[in-house]
C-alpha cells in the first residue's frame, strides 16, 4: 500500500519488507504483512521465529532497521507504544505487564482515566465500563481488586479488557488463550467475532492450530525470521502449517500408559477458605495426574498450597508418608518435591541472571564446596542439563531473558529435574511454546513417569491433558467435581464436570 492509498482499501495496516537485527543477529529478515478490516489474520511460527519482534514493531516498541509501516493509508514511523495506541493499534502481549499495586480498573484505564468535575478521576465510570467489558467476555472480576495476586489467566483477561476499552482499529493478540480454559476461549472467540463485525482487524498469534483454523481467515508463517507462507487458510490443513513452521513433520502425541507404584503424594481434606474446599487426592510413583478446570476453579492455588507457597486453613499434605510443614517450600524441596510455576518469568526464573545460574539455583547448596560455588562447577552443571533438555542458547552465561519462551520453560524444568525429584508439580507446562518444543516437553514428562517420578500436571489445554494424564481430576469452583481415568476421559466429560454439569462419561463423582 502506498502513502496515497485509496482510503476505501480493506488494508488497514501494512508492513513492507521489514528487517530487524539485535547484536548482529537477524530477528526479522524481509518480512511483509497486511491486515484487513473485519478479518482475523493468524501469525504462527516456532519460538524464536520472529513473531514477538514483528508484534513489537507494530506496537511501536521497536522500529524496523529497514522497511516501512502504513496505518490507515498513511506511512508512519512510530515513536513509541503510545503513538501506536493513538493510531488505533492495541496489543495484548503474551506476558501480561500489569502494575501490581494498582486496581484492575486503574490498570485498564491508566493514562486515560475518565474525569469528573474538578478533574477528579471518575471511578464509577471506570468500573461501569469495565464491568460491561467483562460481561462481554463472560468473566467475573472485581474492577477494584488489586492486580497483585491475579493468576496468569486473570491477568490475561485484564490485558484483553484493556485492548477492548481502546476501541482500536487493529487488535493484536499474542497468545491470548495460552492460560484460558476451553470455556473462556469460546467466550473470547465471541468477542473476536464482534470485533470483526465492527470492522476491526485482528492479528491472532497462537501455537494452538485448532484455534487458528476456527477463528482466522488468513495466515502468515515465519521461520527463522523469514516469511515462508502467506495465504488464505482455506485449503490448508494443520499439518501443512506445522511443516511450514518447523520444516518437518511432527507426529501427534499418543498417550503412554504408566503403571503406578507406591504412593508419593497424599492430599487430605485440604481447605483454604474462599478458594478451595476438602481437596483429597493422591499421586503414585510413575503416574501422571492432571488437574483440570476453568480459570478460577482453584487448580493453581491447590498446587501452590501443596508446595508450601500459599497457606491453607485445614487438611494435610504428605510426601513419601511424611506430613509436610505448612507454608514451607523448603520442607517440600527437602522431601523431594519440585515445582514448575504457571508464570515462568515472574516465579520460575530470575530474568537478569544467566542461564547457568537459573539452572543451578535450586542446587546451589549441593554444588558448593565449603560454602563457595565455583563458576566452572556451575557452568559445567548447567551445560550438562541444558544439553539434556536441548536448550537452544548462544552462551550459557547469557541472561535467560534472551531466550525464547520455550527455551525459558526448559531452563525452569532443568532447574528442578537436576534435583531428581520424587514428585514434580508442573503448572501449565507448555504455555506459550511452539508445537515442536511442546512435543519435546510432553516426551520429557512421559519419560519422568517411566523413571518412577510422580507427576502432577495443571493444564488448561484439554488435548494436552488427554495425551499426558493417567488420571484426571476436574475442579469446579474450588471443589473436586470428578475423577476420570484415561479411558473414561473425553473433552466433553471434562468440560461438563468443570462447568458443574453432570458428566455422562462414567466419571466418578467425588
Amino acid at each position: 500500500m502506498s502513502p496515497n492509498a485509496d482510503s476505501n482499501s480493506r488494508g488497514v495496516l501494512e508492513l513492507e519488507h521489514a528487517s530487524k537485527a539485535f547484536a548482529g543477529v537477524h530477528a526479522l529478515d524481509d518480512v511483509s504483512l497486511e491486515l484487513h478490516a473485519g478479518e482475523a489474520h493468524a501469525l504462527v511460527g516456532e519460538n524464536g521465529a520472529g513473531k514477538s519482534t514483528l508484534v513489537k514493531i507494530l506496537g511501536g516498541v521497536h522500529q524496523p532497521d529497514t522497511g516501512a509501516l502504513t496505518i490507515g493509508g498513511h506511512r508512519v514511523v512510530l515513536a513509541g507504544p503510545a503513538e501506536a495506541r493513538d493510531l488505533g493499534v492495541a496489543v495484548i502481549y503474551q506476558e501480561p505487564t500489569l502494575f501490581p499495586d494498582l486496581s484492575v480498573a486503574e490498570n485498564v484505564f491508566i493514562g486515560r482515566q475518565p474525569l469528573r468535575t474538578g478533574r477528579r478521576i471518575d471511578r464509577r465510570a471506570m468500573d461501569t465500563t469495565l464491568n460491561d467489558i467483562f460481561e462481554r467476555l463472560g468473566v467475573r472480576l472485581d474492577p477494584e481488586r488489586i492486580a497483585r495476586g491475579l493468576s496468569i489467566a486473570e491477568q490475561q483477561l485484564v490485558e484483553i479488557a484493556k485492548a477492548l476499552s481502546l476501541e482500536a482499529k487493529v487488535v493484536i493478540m499474542d497468545e491470548p488463550t495460552a492460560a484460558l480454559s476451553p470455556v473462556e476461549v469460546h467466550r473470547l472467540f465471541g468477542v473476536v467475532q464482534t470485533l470483526r463485525a465492527h470492522g476491526t482487524a485482528v492479528l491472532f498469534i497462537s501455537h494452538r492450530l485448532g484455534e487458528v483454523f476456527e477463528i482466522c481467515q488468513r495466515v502468515t508463517v515465519l521461520r527463522d525470521g523469514r516469511l515462508v507462507l502467506a495465504r488464505d487458510l482455506e485449503g490448508l490443513s494443520p499439518d501443512d502449517l506445522v511443516r511450514a513452521m518447523v520444516g518437518r513433520d511432527v507426529l501427534p502425541d499418543a498417550h503412554e500408559k504408566h503403571e503406578p507404584g507406591d504412593r508419593v503424594l497424599s492430599v487430605d481434606r485440604l481447605t483454604r477458605e474462599g478458594v478451595f474446599l476438602d481437596i483429597c487426592f493422591e499421586v503414585r510413583a510413575g503416574e501422571i495426574v492432571a488437574l483440570a478446570g476453568l480459570v478460577g476453579a482453584g487448580r493453581s492455588e491447590v498446587a501452590r498450597a501443596v508446595f508450601g507457597i500459599d497457606r491453607y486453613d485445614a487438611g494435610s499434605v504428605e510426601v513419601g508418608g511424611r506430613t509436610l510443614k505448612r507454608g514451607s517450600p523448603t520442607a517440600a524441596m527437602a522431601a523431594g518435591v519440585g515445582f514448575v510455576p504457571e508464570d515462568r518469568r515472574q516465579h520460575g526464573l530470575v530474568m537478569e541472571l544467566s542461564i547457568a545460574r537459573n539452572i543451578a539455583l535450586a542446587s546451589l547448596r549441593r554444588l558448593a564446596r565449603m560454602g563457595l560455588l565455583s563458576g566452572r562447577t556451575e557452568r559445567g552443571f548447567a551445560t550438562d542439563w541444558a544439553e539434556r533438555l536441548r536448550v537452544k542458547y548462544s552462551r550459557i552465561t547469557s541472561p535467560v531473558t534472551f531466550l525464547s519462551g520455550g527455551n525459558q520453560q526448559k531452563v525452569v524444568l532443568a532447574k528442578w529435574l537436576s534435583r531428581k525429584p520424587a514428585l514434580l508439580i508442573v503448572d501449565e507446562p507448555t504455555r506459550g511454546i511452539d508445537v515442536g518444543t511442546k512435543a519435546e516437553v510432553h516426551r520429557l514428562i512421559a519419560s519422568l513417569a517411566r523413571d518412577g517420578v510422580a507427576v502432577l500436571v495443571i493444564s488448561s489445554e484439554l488435548p494436552e491433558v488427554l495425551s499426558l494424564a493417567d488420571r484426571i481430576l476436574v475442579m469446579h469452583e474450588g471443589r473436586l467435581a470428578a475423577e476420570l481415568t484415561h479411558d473414561e476421559a473425553t473433552e466433553e466429560a471434562i468440560v461438563s464436570a468443570a462447568t458443574g454439569q453432570r458428566s455422562e462419561s462414567g466419571a466418578t463423582s467425588l
